[in-house]
């Protein structure tokens, strides 16, 4: 089957990779040069950016886009808090963090409908773990402290009666690094996303405890469907540059939709060839592990942000639930224009 759609695919990237053409006269953009802030490009995460980059997608619509990538989204979101970055894309529970803290920022385009994150104990380190609580002074590595990764993490071990301080959290990034502070011992359990987790996995390093690379997964988490990676900027930049948010809106929307229909060919053509960490193999099968996770039109599901929201005010004391006006979290005007847009 996987060589079936390797072949039948291969028109497809042929087809997307010509220069892309404009479909339609567009409205002048307020910006072309747009700087990106990510936290681990390399993760299937990220992958909608990374299509729409490499496809020429952004270059379509009239942007000059230059992607930064940081070793975690908390170093990213720390980019375009401070003013070096226009667009974060992160998590969307990074929208929430910062309305917290009285800092008014808004999610436009979402890429990922569920976190794609999973936890896992060291099969070498912790050959006889049982439960959370086995956890309790334990080394967690995570992509980069403050981030998606770090917040699942302390939903998962809230759950088992442990809290943020019982552990200790090392950043390890969503790379060949990751790999490396489990297998060497540096960490005794991980916190990351794919396709690290997957290698690790498969080559039997880890035990996986907590799972949400599936929607069903998603679900027995987070209790609903949990909106992830997204691009969102100041409510100020957006209100300022509604036409380069509508472009770069477009350019993830364009590459969402090429992302359904595309082949495991399609991607391994795609992608840097860094991303694959030596092996294509494995690299496929965690794609084909957290496919469904990836945003299909990149409009936030209607219930999703209140389901991030009681995730993180579980666990999080800085965050009061009733404190936060989750119409302000997010908005869908550019996604539906883009989705209209690109209909068949």
């Amino acid at each position: 089957m996987l060589n079936r759609r390797l072949f039948t695919s291969a028109g497809a990237l042929a087809a997307a990779t010509i220069a892309v053409p404009r479909l339609h006269a567009q409205p002048k953009l307020e910006k072309t040069k747009v700087s990106i802030a990510v936290g681990g490009k390399a993760a299937f995460y990220y992958l909608p950016l990374t299509i729409s980059e490499q496809l020429g997608y952004f270059k379509a619509e009239g942007l000059d886009v230059e992607i930064s990538d940081f070793a975690g989204g908390a170093r990213a979101l720390q980019a375009v808090v401070g003013g070096s970055a226009d667009v974060c894309s992160g998590a969307f529970e990074h929208t929430i963090n910062l309305q917290a803290k009285n800092q008014a920022f808004q999610c436009f385009v979402l890429q990922g409908r569920a976190p794609q994150i999973a936890v896992g104990v060291s099969t070498k380190a912790m050959p006889n773990y049982k439960t959370l609580a086995d956890l309790k002074g334990k080394k967690i590595g995570v992509s980069a402290p403050g981030s998606s990764t770090n917040m699942v993490a302390n939903l998962v071990l809230s759950r088992g009666g442990l809290k943020a301080t019982d552990v200790s959290y090392i950043g390890v990034g969503v790379a060949a690094g990751a790999l490396t502070a489990l297998r060497s011992g540096q960490i005794d359990a991980i916190s990351n996303t794919d396709p690290v987790m997957t290698m690790l996995e498969q080559k039997g390093d880890v035990k996986i405890i907590s799972d949400t690379r599936t929607l069903k997964g998603t679900q027995d988490v987070f209790g609903g469907m949990m909106p992830a990676a997204c691009l969102y900027a100041s409510m100020e930049y957006i209100q300022k540059n509604p036409n380069t948010c509508q472009a770069l809106a477009n350019a993830i929307v364009h590459g969402l939709k090429w992302l359904q229909t595309a082949g495991p060919g399609d991607i391994i053509k795609t992608v840097p060839e860094a991303y694959l960490l030596g092996d294509r193999a494995l690299y496929l099968a965690s794609f084909d592990k957290v496919r469904e996770s990836i945003a299909i039109d990149g409009i936030v599901p209607a219930d999703g942000p209140k389901t991030a929201l009681t995730a993180i005010a579980s666990f999080d004391t800085s965050v009061k639930a009733d404190k936060i006006d989750i119409a302000k979290l997010y908005t869908n005007e550019f996604a539906k224009r883009a989705k209209d847009r690109f209909k068949a």
